[in-house]
């Protein structure tokens, strides 16, 4: 008889009461829980209850005091410092399975971790249980289907690296050390979803453990209305375990890099590529940018991916080249991987960041002067842009719940800075900044918002009503709340 199966039959009950298994230290062998319903209200985990949820699992479960607990328990974004009663780190989705079952019979507050990557720090929560992904990060590439299976914990780079070997790529985001799950639920931009779409516009299929406990597949085939409320619901519904995407042949070496001017001439860069943006082909993703450096230089500038021959790439990058004066031209054929990783040490693990975006329908000459005027001198502030329109727009407006298809862009105000000091400043010249660009926006990508729950409904605008009867179905007692929240219909 295995262990598990020891503690779990009458005989070894009394022992398994005494026995200092990794999964609760003997620290708290003799001690009640402290925990947090999802309402907010307190609860006590009864001791035995806990070690018998670690004995079910493959995966280790941690409590304060364990080791690895506080390494689990961080998130990217460094300004959320969160304690789960609980971190279930899960190996397997019948880890997930039980980890929800748990959670739901104790009307538990829930956090899913899958790369840690919630900017606004939804991945980890105080008092409740945090279901960490993280070691379900395998990605498995079938070149011959060209599908990629990714894990519900899998990072971008796991993604990108895996499906590239085969000389196959999918729409993936422009950090790669985020998570796919929380990346692909919300829609997914990246800097090829002109030419392929989102990353939800690529799903095939995937796997989510519901509130209920049960695991299902779902595609456009098996379940599919769940299958549409996944692809841009973000997280209402459960937890992926995997998903599966459709890949596309691709040339790593691309005509690629960064283009920038100085500040000055941010009105000249700025009008030429309103007008500019609207006329390029889909294999073009360009997206202007303001940044100040450490020295306090203003620059302007573009980020520029070409995912189609590099000679037609130049002849339809020439007009851009042309504008005003060059401070820096860094674009040229190389490894998709070099800008696919080119913002990973700007949003480190452990820095404190702040973000406020909104989508545009179109740039217009107001948004331009608005661009111009709001620029603030603040090296930890930047301004940039996700690139919609192509393929992106050729998907139907409520063929996936994913809100925003006429978009042409998506304009952001991030922050990155690390003493804690400065957190009131730093959000506050982010919020005025942004201000400035919000009449020009229509709606806001969840993955990003740090205030959209209030908003949620006005957000989701005509599929919201259909959203709330899934969220009805598969979720009516909102386990699944720490997310652009769908309330129960």
């Amino acid at each position: 008889m295995d262990r598990r199966q020891f503690c779990r039959s009458a005989a070894g009950a009394s022992l398994a009461c005494t026995l200092p298994f990794p999964f609760l230290s003997a620290a708290h062998a003799s001690t009640s829980l402290r925990a947090v319903t999802s309402d907010g209200a307190e609860t006590e985990l009864e001791r035995a209850a806990v070690r018998e949820f670690g004995g079910e699992l493959d995966g280790p479960v941690m409590i304060a005091g364990d080791s690895g607990y506080d390494a689990a328990r961080r998130i990217w974004n460094g300004m959320h410092d969160k304690h789960p009663a609980l971190i279930a780190r899960c190996a397997s989705s019948r880890d997930v399975v039980h980890a929800v079952t748990f959670a739901r019979e104790r009307n538990l507050l829930v956090a899913i971790r899958g790369g840690g990557h919630s900017w606004p720090g939804k991945s980890v929560c105080e008092g409740g249980i945090m279901i960490d992904l993280a070691d379900l990060n395998q990605v498995d590439v079938n070149p011959e289907r060209k599908i990629a299976s990714a894990a519900g914990g899998a990072l971008l780079n796991n993604l990108d690296t895996a499906s590239l070997a085969h000389g196959l790529v999918t729409t993936a985001g422009v950090v790669s050390h985020t998570g796919v799950g929380g990346f692909t639920l919300g829609g997914g931009f990246g800097r090829l979803n002109r030419r392929y779409g989102l990353a939800i516009d690529n799903l095939a299929g995937a796997r989510i453990v519901t509130a209920d406990g049960k695991l299902r597949t779902v595609s456009a085939s098996e379940e599919p209305e769940l299958f549409w409320g996944l692809r841009g619901g973000g997280g209402n519904f459960g937890v992926v375990t995997q998903f599966d995407f459709r890949l596309h042949p691709f040339n790593r070496n691309v005509l690629s890099g960064l283009i920038m001017w100085p500040m000055a001439q941010a009105r000249d860069v700025l009008e030429f590529y309103g007008e500019w943006s609207e006329k390029v082909s889909n294999d073009l993703y360009t997206g202007p940018l303001m940044v100040t450096t450490p020295e306090g230089d203003g620059l302007v500038g573009m980020e520029v991916v070409y995912a189609g021959d590099p000679a037609l790439g130049e002849k339809e990058l020439a007009p851009l080249r042309a504008i005003g004066k060059v401070a820096e031209d860094g674009i040229k054929v190389q490894d998709y991987m070099v800008l696919q990783t080119h913002e990973d040490a700007t949003f480190h693990h452990g820095v404190r960041s702040y973000a406020k975006n909104g989508m545009v329908k179109h740039i217009t000459q107001g948004l331009v002067d608005a661009m111009i005027e709001a620029y603030r001198p603040d090296p930890r502030l930047a301004f940039f842009t996700h690139t919609a329109g192509g393929a992106v727009k050729q998907v139907g407006e409520l063929d996936t719940a994913f809100p925003h298809r006429n978009a042409e862009t998506m304009v952001i105000v991030a922050g990155a800075w690390l003493d804690p000091a400065e957190d009131a400043s730093a959000m506050a010249a982010a919020r005025e900044w942004f201000a400035a660009l919000a009449p020009f926006t229509g709606g806001y990508y969840d993955n990003i918002e740090f205030e959209g729950d209030s908003s949620a409904a006005g957000n989701y605008g005509p599929a919201y009503s259909r959203l709330q009867k899934l969220k009805s179905q598969y979720d009516a007692g909102n386990l699944f709340r720490l997310n652009s929240n769908i309330k129960p219909a």
